[in-house]
């Protein structure tokens, strides 16, 4: 069990190590050969060049201005001049709504944190049970500061039980305004979005299949049918996977070549050479020029063929279309109803908008969709329980004392008292880091082997899984593991009727575990995002070995995103700390107060000057938050009674059965008030932004804009090559030769003949199964 001069340790280590990610980041931030990787979301938006050099060539690497290096810490204020609209207009609303969680921790946790540690802190401490059960029990200081401090049946318990309940209502309250104000910045931000293809189309899955024509004829038929004033066009769907593997074959064959290729330039005496055998490890040794430029001459050939079969096969042609309209009002009608009388076919769903689209995983078909996500659920189980292993390992470490009970032969390998420290106080959050590091990459496989379709809906899933993963294995495994190996030696000596005691004395002791855990991972890790070292790393490799040119350099450039399948569950691992342990152990507060100033801080940066976002959900995963916030408060609430049972406060206890009801009740109320903001798009605002479009524009230059909107990206490299007709924006309607014509080489795409008024469209997206809607 951690000790004060454990967690003391601990916090030495982790602040030394922040504090040195950030005097590092400080300095490289403002060394000009840096200057694209510490701002590329300038760079990408175009209003950063690069800086200009002082000094002669020496100047173009090392900053020799020596005035910033006195303010090289102008960095902390400059991330907190930006408002938050001006973060709307720059990064999005994905990026500000993010931000806001780690406001709402600061808004939630501040007074929660003040009242707990003047209220609470001395009625724990004046408690003085643990001081007899010190014999039985592995305690320390920090743990005669939790609620396991309190005689059984004493009258103490009220005031947990009355904060308890004032705590409840001040989150729920918080809540209640947050979701207010995200729901109502989302519907203004969704106002005020131009055109977008997205906004105009819906993602057709599960089209049957009609003998005798095929599954554009089909979709063309069906919607002239049931939408004969709104369908405009559409666009199939190609199982084009094997023909994208081949391109991205091609593409690593042709950076060898530039690579090899600028080799030669510089030193243009030698050619370079590499051998025909695998990895270039045996076989006769070539020229490496000549050897890339023979791969890729026999690729041309291999991709000239498959997209060829894909055109001409109809097994290539998914069930499932891209269908576009002439309106906001005819897509939300079409997207939010049921189309056929069976259920199961013509199933409609707001399209992602075309950078989010995952086109790996539209060839799959609705049966195998079922299939996938069962698996993957029964995986998802096995890997939870699989993970158990590491977590009780890094248990064991944290309890050394309990461990030298049952193993007496360890104990002179921790006898001295800084080793001590570093293991209990440092090694066990680190240690857990460690094993968490891969778990995202691999549930995110998870996630897209269940076959999502759009980015954003695949990140949330992750989220999700790791959310519960979490859950499961941090939190409850923490607290089930710790218990079992700090009381083994006290169970197997005392009564049954004494286990139920020291499980409820034994449960806030786990605070020290993840105080060590919040430091290492919330503080050290945090600053060690600012300072973004892969990225910095590999940006010069790059720029040594690749980049020739000003697009090669931007190429380069890694600015990255918001990692919300990892940055959101850890967020919410955060909240549920705080809440469970708001009255069992105060103490545990101010380092998660420092954990959500601190990232607010960093992410604020990062936000402005490194991420560039993938797409733009709109705060879709703001639900998903806040359910799990109400979770974390049920979790907290069935815990305190669980530990007030093993406290014979027979008297107490029943005043908490009520305060879960009241919860799941304010829960049902915010579902009901705010979240159809988030699930469906209203028809009376889909109607009156289409009323605001201009009245010029015809349906000709509505179908020209969504010809290419969710054309598959590998055919968008050869289509011109292919066929020389294209649409002409001037033409008000396609007349039948040409459309068979263009259907010859295109058949992914149809057209439709009728002219009619086009009118702007808002996007929106969901994902069946989980209601995840975005727009």
């Amino acid at each position: 069990m951690a000790t004060l001069e454990d967690i003391g340790v601990s916090a030495l280590f982790n602040i030394i190590g922040a504090i040195g990610f950030l005097l590092a980041f400080a300095l490289l931030r403002i060394q000009p050969i840096n200057d694209r990787v510490y701002f590329p979301k300038w760079y990408i938006s175009g209003k950063r060049t690069t800086p200009g050099s002082m000094g002669g060539v020496g100047g173009k690497f090392v900053n020799l201005n020596i005035w910033t290096y006195f303010t090289f810490l102008n960095w902390m204020p400059q991330a907190l001049k930006m408002s938050e609209s001006d973060i709307i207009n720059h990064a999005g609303l994905d990026s500000a709504v993010f931000l806001r969680i780690y406001k709402l921790g600061l808004k939630i946790f501040g007074p929660v944190a003040i009242v707990a540690l003047l209220v609470l802190l001395p009625v724990n401490a004046s408690g003085g049970t643990l001081f007899f059960l010190r014999r039985d029990l592995v305690v320390s200081n920090i743990d005669k500061l939790s609620i396991s401090n309190i005689r059984p049946n004493s009258f103490k318990f009220f005031i947990h039980i009355s904060l308890e309940y004032l705590f409840t209502f001040w989150i729920c309250f918080m809540l209640y305004k947050e979701y207010s104000k995200v729901a109502s910045m989302r519907l203004n931000f969704l106002a005020s979005q131009g055109r977008h293809a997205e906004q105009f189309t819906v993602l057709v899955r599960n089209v049957p299949s009609v003998s005798g024509r095929s599954i554009s004829d089909n979709v063309e038929s069906f919607f002239r049918k049931t939408h004969p004033d709104h369908y405009l066009c559409h666009q199939g769907v190609y199982d084009a996977n094997k023909f994208a593997k081949l391109v991205t074959k091609r593409n690593r064959l042709q950076n060898w070549l530039d690579y090899n290729q600028l080799k030669f330039e510089r030193h243009p005496g030698k050619r370079p050479t590499r051998k025909r055998g695998c990895l270039g490890l045996w076989g006769e040794r070539v020229d490496s020029i000549d050897f890339y430029k023979e791969q890729i001459k026999e690729f041309d050939k291999k991709m000239t063929v498959e997209r060829q079969k894909i055109l001409k096969e109809s097994k290539s042609v998914t069930p499932a279309a891209f269908v576009s309209f002439n309106s906001r009002w005819g897509a939300a009608v079409c997207a939010q109803t049921q189309q056929s009388k069976n259920p199961t076919l013509w199933l409609t769903n707001w399209a992602p908008e075309p950078r989010d689209v995952y086109w790996k995983n539209l060839a799959i078909t609705f049966f195998s969709l079922s299939i996938r996500k069962l698996m993957i659920s029964i995986a998802v189980f096995a890997l939870v329980f699989f993970y158990m292993i590491p977590i009780a390992f890094v248990q064991s470490l944290a309890n050394l004392e309990g461990l030298e009970r049952v193993a007496p032969f360890l104990r002179p390998v921790v006898e001295w008292s800084f080793v001590k420290s570093i293991l209990q106080g440092f090694v066990p959050g680190f240690a857990l880091k460690v094993f968490l590091y891969f778990l995202p990459v691999i549930l995110m496989i998870m996630s897209k082997i269940e076959g999502h379709v759009a980015v954003s809906v695949l990140e949330r899933r992750t989220a999700a899984k790791y959310y519960y993963f979490m859950l499961v294995n941090v939190f409850l495994g923490s607290l089930v593991t710790g218990t079992a190996f700090q009381q083994l030696d006290a169970f197997l000596h005392q009564s049954a009727t004494q286990i139920p005691r020291n499980i409820g004395v034994s449960i806030p002791m786990k605070a020290t575990f993840f105080i060590t855990y919040i430091m290492v991972d919330g503080w050290a890790g945090i600053a060690s995002e600012i300072l973004r070292l892969k990225p910095l790393v590999i940006f010069h490799l790059k720029n040594m070995l690749i980049v020739k040119t000003e697009r090669d350099l931007e190429k380069a450039m890694d600015p990255g995103s918001v990692d919300f399948p990892e940055a959101l569950p850890s967020l919410q691992l955060y909240y549920l700390l705080g809440i469970v342990y708001m009255v069992v152990t105060p103490i545990l507060l101010p380092f998660i107060l420092v954990f959500f100033a601190f990232a607010y801080f960093v992410y604020r940066h990062q936000v402005i000057n490194v991420y560039n976002q993938k797409y733009e959900s709109a705060a879709a995963f703001w639900p998903h938050v806040h359910g799990r916030i109400i979770a974390s408060l049920i979790i907290s609430q069935l815990l305190l009674m669980g530990l007030l049972s093993t406290k014979k406060a027979a008297n107490s206890t029943p005043l908490l059965v009520v305060l879960p009801i009241l919860t799941l009740a304010f829960h049902k109320y915010c579902k009901n008030r705010f979240e159809p903001a988030f699930r469906k798009y209203p028809l009376e605002e889909a109607i009156t932004k289409d009323t605001q479009d201009p009245a010029s524009e015809s349906d000709s230059s509505l179908k020209t804009y969504l010809s290419d909107a969710y054309l598959h990206p590998i055919f968008h490299s050869f289509e011109e090559e292919l066929v020389g007709v294209r649409i002409n924006k001037n033409d008000s309607h396609i007349a039948s030769a040409s459309q068979n014509d263009l259907s010859s080489f295109f058949p992914h795409r149809a057209y439709r003949r009728e002219n009619e008024t086009p009118q702007n469209v808002i996007r929106y997206e969901v994902e069946s199964g989980d209601n995840m809607y975005r727009l």
